[in-house]
C-alpha cells in the first residue's frame, strides 16, 4: 500500500498543475518587454530589397509594429481588421514579416491589402527573436520614445482593439 502513495501524490501534483494551466489564457502570456525599449533592428523592406526601416526610424510617433506571415492561417483571419484600422488614419501601422518568402508575402499584400506603411523584411525571423515572438500574428504598440507599451498575442480581434489597443494608443497620443 505504502509504495502506491508516492505516485499517487505525484499524480495529484501533476493534476493540479494541468488544473492550474487549463485555466489560464494563452493571448496574456506577459512579455518581459513591455516597458523596456524596443529593440533596434535595421533590415530590408519587404517592398524594395535595396531600402531598410528600422526601430529608430520609427521613434517620435506612436506605432504599431505587427508580426505577419502569408502562411499564417490566423494572419488571414485579423488582416481585414488591419486594413480598416488603416484606412481610418488612427494609428501607423508597420508590418514585420516573418520567416516567410518575400515573393509570397508580395503577393498575400497584392491580394488581401495593404495596410502597413511599411513591412520590415524578416527572412530569418532574427527581429523576430528579439522581440519575443512566439508565433504570428503578434501586435505591439510602441509608444514616442520607442518604449513596448503593449502585446497583444494572435490575432488582433475588434474586441481586443476596441478596450485595450485604441484607448492606449489615445492615451501614448494624448501624452505628446
Amino acid at each position: 500500500m505504502k509504495r502506491f502513495l508516492l505516485p499517487l501524490a505525484v499524480f495529484l501534483v501533476l493534476v493540479v498543475f494541468l488544473a492550474i494551466g487549463l485555466r489560464l489564457n494563452p493571448h496574456e502570456v506577459p512579455s518581459p518587454l513591455i516597458g523596456k525599449p524596443a529593440p533596434a533592428f535595421r533590415v530590408p523592406t519587404l517592398a524594395e530589397p535595396g531600402k531598410t526601416i528600422g526601430r529608430d526610424d520609427l521613434v517620435g510617433k506612436v506605432w504599431l509594429l505587427n508580426v505577419w506571415a502569408s502562411w499564417c492561417v490566423s494572419c488571414r483571419e485579423e488582416h481585414p481588421l488591419l486594413v480598416d484600422l488603416s484606412k481610418r488614419g488612427l494609428v501607423p501601422i508597420y508590418g514585420l514579416n516573418y520567416k516567410d518568402a518575400r515573393e509570397d508575402a508580395q503577393r498575400w499584400l497584392r491580394e488581401m491589402g495593404d495596410p502597413y506603411v511599411a513591412s520590415a523584411y524578416d527572412r530569418e525571423g532574427r527581429v523576430g527573436i528579439d522581440y519575443g515572438v512566439y508565433g504570428v500574428p503578434e501586435t505591439f504598440v510602441i509608444d514616442q520614445a520607442g518604449v513596448i507599451r503593449y502585446k497583444h498575442i494572435g490575432p488582433v480581434t475588434p474586441a481586443a482593439l476596441e478596450s485595450k489597443i485604441l484607448p492606449l494608443i489615445r492615451e501614448l497620443d494624448a501624452k505628446s
